[in-house]
Parts: structure tokens; C-alpha cells; sequence
């Protein structure tokens, strides 16, 4: 029978984490950047899950859940910027947002 060990959660994550990454430098768009963002903090949960079940320690599983409450609030304070651009800037196109500070 196959089991899942530490090295499958860490390859997983590191996967997961280069294409949050990879999306943050390549991507534009700020609703694909948080999103990258978001990719990012659900691959460095996944990691510290995967330890924590690798040691047994429960502790983990709080720490991740605090990660994921502090990653809602960034989502949703990330969109009220990302909406409050829009409306003045009629973009949210970020090489454009740049272009217009003055």
C-alpha cells in the first residue's frame, strides 16, 4: 500500500509556492498577484502540516489556522484596495497604477 510521507507534502508545497511565485513576478494583474499571494501562504500551511503530522504535535494545526485567518483578512483588505483603485483609476492593471503616481 502507498503512503504519503513529509518529502511528498514538502514537494507539494514547494510546487505549489514556485507557481505563487511565478505569478507574483510574471502576472499584472492585482487580482492575480493576491491571488499568487494566496497560493503562497496555502503552500507554507501545507508544509507546516505536513511537520506537524510528521512530530505528532498538534500545535501546528493552530498555527495554520491562524495563518489562514490572517490570509482572509489580507484577501479582504487586498480586494477593498484593489476595488477602491479601480474605481479611480479605471484599472487594476499594476504597471499602469504605477505609471500614474504622481
Amino acid at each position: 500500500m502507498f503512503t504519503i510521507t513529509l518529502t511528498h507534502y514538502l514537494i507539494l508545497s514547494a510546487v505549489l509556492f514556485t507557481i505563487g511565485v511565478a505569478g507574483v513576478l510574471v502576472r499584472r494583474n492585482a487580482l492575480v498577484i493576491l491571488m499568487s499571494i494566496e497560493l503562497m501562504l496555502n503552500a507554507s500551511n501545507l508544509a507546516l502540516l505536513g511537520f506537524a503530522r510528521q512530530m505528532g504535535d498538534n500545535a501546528g494545526h493552530g498555527l495554520a489556522i491562524f495563518v489562514m485567518t490572517v490570509a482572509a483578512a489580507e484577501a479582504g483588505v487586498g480586494l477593498a484596495l484593489v476595488l477602491a483603485i479601480f474605481r479611480h483609476h479605471k484599472t487594476v492593471n499594476v504597471d499602469e497604477i504605477r505609471a500614474l503616481r504622481g
